[in-house]
């Protein structure tokens, strides 16, 4: 039984299609009605460049441009500059920005710049489309808010003008982050396969971090430029770039974590203890059954180290189990190998809670009283049944099924178990990804 991952790109792609049209629309109305305030715009425009092709990427495949998302902001939330009123309107922000963006990634868009990805990994030219895309339709969106109440002298009189005027370009600017979760919820739904529920949950997440360093560096800008004028730019921006050094850092910390635990997940199959492949195999069924249950990205990571290290115990044992099928051992065996498999990784800096998942993953979901067991946590029980299902399959293959008769073999041994050794909602939430059936969202 094949998992097929379900969701299409729909979304993403109308999400794609509005930017571009957007963008369309605004550079017909700049070449038609010219570019107000010239010297203004091609300094917004060049901080975009610049700060396109200085992007980082973060957890999870995604890529951000902080300090060209902060300068489109800062644009589109731009009053008076130096104490002299503007005059560039919503159309002119949305080209400004595309045009910045766009002269920005052409040297990433050079073949020899380009670097190799990953298997499985989105190649970085869609991921930078989709960042592209919802910068220019967050900064539509904040212009749009914005500049009509600017333009119309709303925001001089009282009472939206002094401190009040501050107070409006916080709202916009929280409003403009709130769109722009939405819109990242949307393509990172598409992306990853994920319930929107989910994927907007992370992007809200996100925003205490980065997200809010963005909001504010594009809101001092726009605010401080009406005294300070053009120096607003380099003055707020350095910092933020400064910062990227930071996220970089703690982005290859997590990356020498990774690597660390699937260097660990490969150490049984080196020994012989289990067969090669399994440990890869469970943590894609497990990521599978976790999307289709409605986990985020960062639960969805530490269920995949969960996954690979879940037999980790099994270098402890002095014989290997036969084809390393702990689902067909005695419960008490399952449940002491699992324990010093969570001594090791305690032991390894791996986050703590994976150990302490990986300790639970051969308890029952019942108690002896028959009552569920709360206290066992969800990714224990999804790994459990990614692994029974793997060995089951295994064991399958080995007596001559196809990998269809196998898969429903298996699935069948974990049905008759169901709600005493593996909890029903994983078991029929992997029958569902291996039809490829999702419930309703």
């Amino acid at each position: 039984m094949r998992l097929r991952p379900g969701g299409n790109r729909l979304r993403s792609a109308a999400v794609h299609g509005a930017a571009a049209l957007l963008l369309g629309v605004s550079l017909l109305h700049l070449a038609g009605h010219g570019a107000a305030q010239p010297r203004v715009a091609l300094a917004f425009g060049a901080v975009v460049a610049a700060g396109e092709w200085a992007r980082i990427t973060l957890p999870g495949d995604r890529e951000h441009a902080p300090v060209a998302t902060a300068a489109a902001l800062a644009y589109a939330l731009l009053g008076p500059l130096h104490g002299l009123p503007t005059a560039h309107g919503v159309l002119q922000v949305v080209a400004v920005t595309g045009l910045g963006t766009l002269a920005g990634l052409l040297p990433l868009a050079v073949p020899a710049v380009r670097t190799r990805r990953a298997p499985g990994q989105r190649p970085r030219d869609a991921l930078r489309a989709d960042t592209a895309s919802r910068r220019l339709l967050t900064v539509a969106f904040a212009a749009l808010l914005f500049q009509p109440l600017y333009t119309s002298g709303l925001l001089d009189r009282a009472p939206l003008s002094g401190p009040a005027y501050g107070a409006v370009l916080t709202a916009v600017a929280a409003l403009s982050a709130l769109c722009d979760a939405v819109l990242a919820a949307v393509l990172h739904r598409d992306r990853a396969g994920l319930r929107f529920a989910a994927a907007l949950e992370d992007e809200l997440r996100s925003l205490p971090g980065i997200g809010s360093a963005i909001v504010a560096t594009g809101m001092l800008v726009s605010l401080l430029a009406g005294e300070v004028g053009l120096w607003a730019l380099p003055v707020f921006c350095t910092p933020l770039l400064l910062a990227q050094a930071s996220f970089r850092r703690a982005s290859a910390i997590r990356a020498t974590t990774r690597q660390t635990i699937e260097a660990l997940a490969r150490a049984t199959e080196v020994a012989g203890y289990t067969p090669p492949g399994h440990a890869r195999r469970v943590a894609d069924t497990a990521c599978a059954i976790g999307r289709e249950l409605g986990l985020g990205t960062r639960d969805l990571a530490l269920l995949e180290y969960a996954a690979l290290m879940h037999d980790i115990g099994q270098l402890s044992l002095v014989e290997p189990v036969p084809g390393g099928a702990t689902a067909l051992l005695p419960a008490a065996e399952q449940q002491r190998i699992a324990r010093l498999g969570s001594e090791v990784i305690l032991r390894t800096g791996v986050p703590r809670r994976v150990g302490a998942q990986v300790a639970r993953l051969a308890d029952p979901c019942r108690l002896p009283d028959g009552s569920a067991d709360r206290t066992l946590p969800l990714a224990a029980r999804i790994v459990r049944v990614a692994n029974a299902h793997d060995d089951l399959l295994t064991d399958a293959l080995a007596r001559g099924l196809s990998e269809a008769g196998g898969g429903l073999a298996a699935l069948e041994r974990l049905r008759l178990e169901r709600g005493r050794s593996y909890d029903p909602a994983v078991v029929d939430a992997l029958a569902r990804v291996g039809s490829g059936v999702r419930e309703p969202e």
